[in-house]
This record gives C-alpha cells, sequence and structure tokens, in this order.
C-alpha cells in the first residue's frame, strides 16, 4: 500500500498544491517551505488516532489563519490521498470504493477499466479524504476522513473509520517530539501501539499492576509522621463534617487508574554508570542521550514494520543527533521492512541513499506548493552519482539559492571572500551561509548552463560567476542563471593578480615564502624583497595558475581587508546580498546593482 498523489487545500502555509509520491521518497526544501505541512496532512487523513486529539484542528491551522469567507461561509481545510499497491485483502475489505489508477498517466480512470484489459499500468486505488472547518453552531472546529468514491445518493461518502485507516498501516513519526515519550505506554506512544498490535496480550498490564500498586504501603513507617498528620486532618475534618465522610486517610503512588498509569510508567534502561556495590544504575529512558533516544525510536519502527507487514511510514528528520552511518542502517532498514517511506531531511547523508527520482524538491510561491523530482544532475553519469552527489550537489538541493562557480578555485574563494566580509564589517556584509546560498563548482564553464537550467526548474534562485566568455556561451549562461556575473578577462588568477592591493599581494607572497608553501617546482620565480610589482605579479599570477583548486585564492583573499580585495570580488557579493535582501521586486538582467561590478551591464539587479 502506498500513496501515490496528495492534494493539499487551505492547510497551514499551504493553500494548494499537489505532490505525486514515489515509492519512496525524502522531501527536501528550505525550511519553513511545507515539508512537515505535507506529513501532517497525510496524518489527517490516513493517522487512526489522529482525529481523536482534541481539538482536531485549530484557527491556525487554515491557510492564513483565514476560516470564514466575508460573507460568513466556513472555508474548509481538504485534503486527498490516493492510494495504491493494494494488497488481496485489502482489496476485498475496500472492494465498494476502489477506482482505477493509471502509473504511467498519473491520473484515475473515469470509470472502471474495460473487462479483461491488457494494461499493465493500471491498478485498483483508493481515494480518501479529510474535510475540516469551523462550525459555528458549535462555536468550535471539526474535521472528518471519508471514503470519496462513490458519491452516495444524498451527495455524501461513507466516513473513512478508524477500522479502516488501521488497515492502511500509516504511522507519521515526528523524531523530535516524540522521542521522549516513545518507550512510554501513553496512548499513541510506539510502545502502546506494538501492544495493541499483539492482542493476545489483551492489556492485562493494567490489572496486574493496579492490584499490587492498591498493596504497596507508603510513608507507613510510624517514624516518619505522615500518618499522624493524616490522622490529625481526619479529626479536624470530622469536627465539620459527618463521621463518615473522611475515612482512614493514606497515601498510594498515584489515582490508581489506567490512565494515570499510562503517563507515568517509564523504561528504565542501563546508563553506563555503576554502583559502588558493583551494580549497575539505570535511568528513564528519557533521560538517555538523544542520539541513543532516536535509535531506539527507530529500532522501533522497524519493529512495527515487521508486526504490520505492509505499512507506510512518514518520518521527520532521521538524521537528528545520529552520526551519518547510523543515518544509512535506519534509513536503509525503515525502507526495507515498510511498503512505502517518506522522509524530510536535510542530511546529504540521508539524501545520497535515494535514487535522484525519488528526492521530491519542494517549492512554494504564494500559497502554491509543488514538488519536483531532482532527477539526475547534468554532467553527472548514474554509476558516478552516489560518489558526487554529497559532495557536488545534495547541499543545493536542500538550498532556496545557489552559486554556481566555473571552477574549485572560485568555489572556494567566493565564500571565503564573503565570510572576510562579514568579519571585518559585520553590520553591512553578510556570508554567504547566512544568506542561504549554497555553492556548488561547475567544473566548467561548458556546464554554467546546464546546471543553471537545472537548478531553476527545481525552482531555486541561480547566480553564476564565470570567466570572459564568447558570446554564444554569453547568451547560455543569461539565459539559463537569474544573476549572471562575468568577469572582463580570463583566468581567476588575472582577477586576483590584477584587481587586488599590491602591498596586500607582496605581503602574502613573501609570507608564503617564510612558511614554507611556495612549490619547489616554481622556485626559479620565487618571491623576493628585491623583486620589481611586475617580477612579483607574475610570479603570483604563476603561483595561482600553477595550485588552482587547493584553497590558495580562498587563503588569500581571507588575509585582505575589504580595501584590499579585487573590486569585482567585493562588488559581485555585495550585488549577490543586495538582490536577496531588496525588499522590492527584482528583475533579472534589469539594471546594475550597486555598487556597480565590473561589467555591470551583465549584473541583474
Amino acid at each position: 500500500m502506498k500513496v501515490c498523489r496528495l492534494k493539499i487545500e487551505n492547510f497551514r502555509g499551504i493553500q494548494r498544491g499537489e505532490l505525486h509520491i514515489p515509492d519512496h521518497a525524502v522531501l527536501v526544501g528550505d525550511n519553513n517551505i511545507g515539508k512537515s505541512t505535507v506529513l501532517e496532512a497525510l496524518d489527517l487523513v490516513l493517522g487512526p488516532d489522529r482525529l481523536a486529539r482534541r481539538p482536531i484542528i485549530d484557527e491556525h491551522d487554515f491557510y492564513a489563519g483565514q476560516y470564514m469567507s466575508a460573507d460568513g461561509t466556513a472555508i474548509p481545510i481538504q485534503i486527498e490521498a490516493i492510494i495504491i499497491d493494494l494488497s488481496e485483502e485489502q482489496i476485498r475489505h475496500f472492494n465498494n470504493h476502489l477506482e482505477w489508477w493509471n502509473r504511467e498517466a498519473c491520473t484515475l480512470l473515469d470509470g472502471p477499466p474495460a473487462e479483461n484489459t491488457d494494461l499493465q499500468t493500471v491498478e485498483p486505488a483508493l481515494r480518501v479524504g479529510f474535510v475540516g472547518q469551523y462550525d459555528a453552531e458549535e462555536d468550535d472546529f471539526v474535521g472528518t476522513t471519508h471514503f470519496l468514491s462513490p458519491v452516495k445518493d444524498d451527495s455524501t461518502y461513507d466516513v473513512f473509520r478508524t477500522a479502516d485507516k488501521r488497515r492502511c498501516g500509516f504511522l507519521y513519526l515526528r523524531t523530535v517530539r516524540t522521542g521522549s515519550r516513545a518507550l512510554s505506554l501513553e496512548r499513541g506512544s510506539l510502545l502502546d501501539i506494538i501492544l495493541r498490535m499483539q492482542e493476545e496480550k489483551n492489556f492485562q498490564i493494567w490489572e496486574d499492576v493496579l492490584a499490587q500498586l492498591r498493596e504497596l504501603p507508603v510513608a507507613e513507617k510510624p517514624g516518619l509522621g505522615i500518618n499522624d498528620i493524616l490522622s490529625s486532618v481526619e479529626n479536624a475534618v470530622r469536627s465539620y463534617m459527618p463521621a463518615d465522610s473522611i475515612s482512614h486517610p493514606h497515601l498510594r503512588v498515584s489515582d490508581l487508574t489506567r490512565e494515570t498509569l499510562r503517563r507515568t510508567l517509564a523504561v528504565f534502561m542501563a546508563s553506563g554508570a555503576k554502583r559502588e556495590d558493583g551494580t549497575e544504575y539505570s535511568a528513564p529512558f528519557q533521560h538517555q542521550g538523544t542520539g541513543t533516544i532516536n535509535t531506539l525510536v527507530l529500532a522501533m519502527l522497524s519493529l512495527i514494520a515487521e508486526l504490520k507487514q505492509n505499512v507506510i511510514f512518514a518520518m521527520e528528520e532521521p538524521e537528528i543527533a545520529i552520526p551519518p552511518h547510523t543515518q544509512k542502517r535506519i534509513i536503509n532498514g525503515v525502507r526495507g521492512k515498510s511498503a512505502q517511506a517518506i522522509f524530510t531531511s536535510h542530511s546529504p547523508y540521508v539524501l545520497e541513499e535515494f535514487n535522484p527520482e525519488q528526492i521530491l524538491v519542494l517549492t512554494r510561491v504564494d500559497g502554491t506548493l509543488s514538488g519536483q523530482p531532482a532527477g539526475y544532475p547534468p554532467s553527472v553519469k548514474p554509476k558516478t552519482y552516489k560518489t558526487e552527489v554529497r559532495t557536488r550537489f545534495c547541499e543545493a538541493l536542500l538550498a532556496r539559492r545557489i552559486l554556481i562557480t566555473e571552477g574549485r578555485t572560485e568555489y572556494d574563494a567566493y565564500p571565503a571572500a564573503a565570510r572576510r566580509l562579514n568579519e571585518l564589517h559585520p553590520d553591512e556584509c553578510k556570508s554567504l551561509e547566512a544568506l542561504g546560498v549554497a555553492v556548488i563548482d561547475a567544473q566548467s564553464d561548458s556546464f554554467i548552463a546546464k546546471l543553471g537550467t537545472y537548478y531553476r526548474k527545481l525552482g531555486k534562485q541561480v547566480f553564476a560567476v564565470f570567466d570572459q566568455q564568447e558570446e554564444f556561451q554569453r547568451a547560455a549562461i543569461k539565459a539559463a542563471v537569474d544573476y549572471p556575473f562575468e568577469a572582463p578577462e580570463k583566468g581567476f588568477e588575472n582577477v586576483i593578480v590584477n584587481g587586488a592591493n599590491y602591498a596586500a599581494l607582496r605581503r602574502h607572497a613573501l609570507q608564503l615564502v617564510v612558511d614554507g608553501e611556495w612549490p619547489p617546482h616554481l622556485a626559479a620565480i620565487q618571491p623576493q624583497a628585491a623583486m620589481t610589482p611586475e617580477q612579483l605579479c607574475n610570479a603570483m599570477r604563476e603561483f595561482f595558475k600553477n595550485v588552482k583548486g587547493n584553497g590558495t585564492a580562498a587563503d588569500f583573499l581571507s588575509s585582505c581587508t575589504r580595501e584590499e580585495m579585487p573590486e569585482l570580488v567585493v562588488n559581485y557579493i555585495v550585488a549577490i546580498q543586495f538582490a536577496i535582501e531588496s525588499t522590492f521586486m527584482i528583475k533579472p538582467h534589469a539594471a546594475a546593482v550597486p555598487p556597480p561590478p565590473v561589467n555591470a551591464e551583465d549584473v541583474a539587479a
């Protein structure tokens, strides 16, 4: 059983949205883009215990907080899910509500397929939905789930009951919020779910524990004085009330009800510490380390998957407080034991465990949510995808803004320069990281346009810095990215040497020699104090050219003041910040960004 399509209207930050979800998926996108909202929407439709909560929804669950129109009509939240890959038992159970889904066209058929159809792409599907709205008569918010087929004579639908939802096997784990109570026995906890699935246990646990607790003495030793105090209270009360109104007050460990025990019972685990007598000390589960809690939570999910056999997992950020190798084991373990696993994540270690078609990049524009499969990036072959995706593409998939650089030297240099400017002028300049910009190395100017097209298709804002280009290449890049920044010359080493302050360049050159970092194969042009400016600049130009890609240009820029850096580098960084932070509408390629960078007509403002 798998969710293949999800539609959302008027729910939280999503005014409308439609997602096609692959067999297994990881949802990525900037913070507050709607990843968690998608999982919450699935929980409203499929979660067997979700509608038992009170309130089911509230004012803030409606898009822009609007749950009534100007004429007093209720504005509903509507969520629709289509479920496919049904088991034989599920097909029998939901037989009266089945429709037909064409996997190839990603759409429902208007009617049942023709008899004896040979279309391999058509299969039975279940369409269910949630509707939530404000009830003016009750002054409350209500919500129900229904089968969306067939429509009854009175234009209503059959209720999609809790028992029906349990057959779908949907589980939603909010890792951070669920971890501390996962091994409690509160209703809806993971341990409670596991016990419910083992019906033969029949929850005799409560009767046994209650019987023992009723007999457990609490502070009854005379020396403690508790009973003397309670007797005094009893005598004082009797002076005002009938004698039979209060009798024999004493302490017990709790209210001795099932609900009290659910809240107070806790699983204890060995902490690794030992007492003086050599016995091992155990502490409550929630007092363990965050990583231990989350790992154990996910282990319990695996157990649930094994018991349910056909389960859909929705899981937020499984990487929290868990090392990379454990993240990978968790992802593959949960995915291998479930019919469908849907994750949200900000971890490249999680992303690289999915093929590109399973990475769903979410974007939201004016309340409209959409999701685009990442697909294979240009210049990356499927067989090398996994080895390159983390270092070159995952960070960019997780960001909202992308800076494409022509090569490794610029990839290191621009972030380093931005961090240095932020360090020197924190009130004026921000680092690229603070601006939410991920930097990607195109490795060649011929790939800049291809990468720009790829990331813009995924809804990213794309900047690019590159050397002077031939006209056809320049036109391709300008058409592919939002903000192209072209240098007036070839070679980033020329941008550095020709644009940097000479005193800073000389200082850095002589320091390289002192530190023993000048390359032996360039000994013939090793910087000397007696060199002319022309000789030293030529030596440094050759140095930067020979050590491309090892961070030397970034090291130099990190040692400069703003005035010592090449003006072009400073202007491009300022222009990127200006474009991102401008409060008015910015039109790409419209005008120069103040202060004007070199070749300003090619800079979008």
